[in-house]
């Protein structure tokens, strides 16, 4: 007789009335009663009745893999880590589709050069003098150049307009605006990129400062209110900014389908970072912050990130770097005490002042095998704790790490980035 794996085993429950089954209970009624159970609103059923779908054989690894859809990051991850164990081949191309998460440039360490992938492009220098190829595959990048007796960045642009492909443009760079960047602040590009809206009607990514320190130091960069852009481009999806010093926010805006903001500096200011969590991103994924030292202007601390951390500001949010830190003990502090790990797929703490006793709280944090990455890269860990981590079932980066100093801010520690 066939094994018809929609009725009910010697190890299921009779399907009963319309209530959900308990969370931590017996999912009722064979593979269609798992399947009932991932309509449930309530997570937990769902995850619940994932952990019963092997028991239906192919019909259950069907509905593993039609999980890694499902709205809830807790309920795709649960059944990501399922379905990684399998070998069957539809089970493969399943997992090589599913991507937890999109933007695998951003666990690059910072080079201290200029950029060669943007928003999962590769980035190549506009000449004027040649047609715009490829709108859409690669992100153009628009530079001053002080000594070659060229226009500011901002005729650059107007020259850019001017290409027959420009309305097709997905990703601009922008880096050097002025002779000195730390004499002139970056309203003129910001000025300048909202009166061509009507021309870029196709951009999705901007980068606002892709400045290396032979041009200017990172701390020294002079930024200025950044939402024009928001404002301007509505259908935006990524936006990078680097320098933080007068970078703001404001006023507070919602923003519809913004899914990365990554604010890259060597001084973060509690400010700048209120005007963030002021702001409405429904559809934001990933955010990635650096804090920088408080001797460029970094005077953010924990109390700052609640509204991330506890919050749910951002219930969307994939990513979390909390990155380039001063205090980053105190932030895992802080999140071993919070659900964020629930909701989230990448932790990134890298480039700060973790230390082994840091660690030692994320890995006596249970949920932290909850995530895809955590990345510990460039902090003051021991080998002997980076070994610990080889034991969670999370992909850990902790390549990088630093020697403490005798003359810095906390405790001998120091973030990456600074001056």
């Amino acid at each position: 007789m066939t094994d018809n794996q929609n009725q009910p085993r010697d190890y299921d429950a009779v399907l009963g009335g319309q209530s959900p089954p308990p969370v931590d209970g017996v999912v009722l009624g064979g593979i269609e009663g798992v399947k009932r159970c991932l309509s449930n609103p309530v997570t937990q059923v769902r995850v619940a009745a994932l952990s019963e779908a092997l028991k239906y054989g192919d019909a259950g690894l069907d509905v593993l893999i039609q999980a890694l859809q499902d709205k809830s990051r807790l309920v795709q991850r649960f059944a990501y880590r399922v379905l990684k164990q399998k070998a069957e081949p539809q089970v493969k191309q399943a997992l090589q589709a599913y991507k937890p998460w999109n933007l695998e440039e951003r666990l690059n360490e910072y080079q201290g050069y200029h950029l060669t992938q943007f928003a999962n492009r590769q980035v190549v220098e506009f000449d004027a003098n040649t047609n715009i190829t490829e709108p859409i595959n690669k992100a153009y990048a628009l530079r001053y150049w002080p000594y070659e007796n060229e226009d500011n960045l901002a005729s650059k642009l107007s020259r850019l307009l001017q290409q027959p492909n420009a309305h097709k443009l997905e990703a601009l760079v922008f880096g050097l605006w002025e002779e000195e960047a730390y004499e002139s602040n970056s309203s003129g590009i910001i000025k300048a990129l909202v009166d061509a809206k009507q021309y870029l009607t196709n951009l999705k990514a901007i980068l606002i400062g892709d400045i290396i320190g032979d041009e200017c130091e990172i701390s020294w960069i002079q930024q200025s209110d950044i939402s024009p852009i928001l404002q301007a481009y509505p259908k935006l999806e990524i936006l990078q900014v680097r320098g933080g010093d007068d970078l703001q926010f404001s006023p507070p805006i919602r923003h519809n389908y913004l899914k990365a903001l990554i604010v890259e500096t060597g001084g973060l200011s509690r400010d700048t970072v209120r005007q963030i969590c002021n702001m409405n991103l429904p559809a934001l994924e990933h955010l990635e912050l650096w804090f920088g030292s408080e001797d460029y202007g970094g005077d953010c601390w924990i109390e700052d990130l609640n509204p991330i951390i506890f919050a749910e500001k951002f219930p969307k949010l994939n990513y979390l770097g909390l990155r380039n830190s001063q205090f980053t003990d105190e932030i895992v502090s802080v999140i071993v005490g919070s659900l964020i790990i629930d909701s989230i797929s990448v932790l990134d703490l890298s480039m700060g002042t973790l230390s082994d006793a840091g660690a030692e709280e994320l890995l006596n944090y249970s949920a932290i095998n909850n995530l895809d990455i955590l990345n510990i890269s460039e902090s003051f860990l021991s080998q002997e704790m980076i070994d610990k981590f080889s034991g969670l079932d999370v992909r850990v980066l902790a390549k990088n790490q630093k020697e403490e100093y005798n003359d810095s801010y906390i405790h001998s520690r120091y973030c990456s980035v600074s001056e």
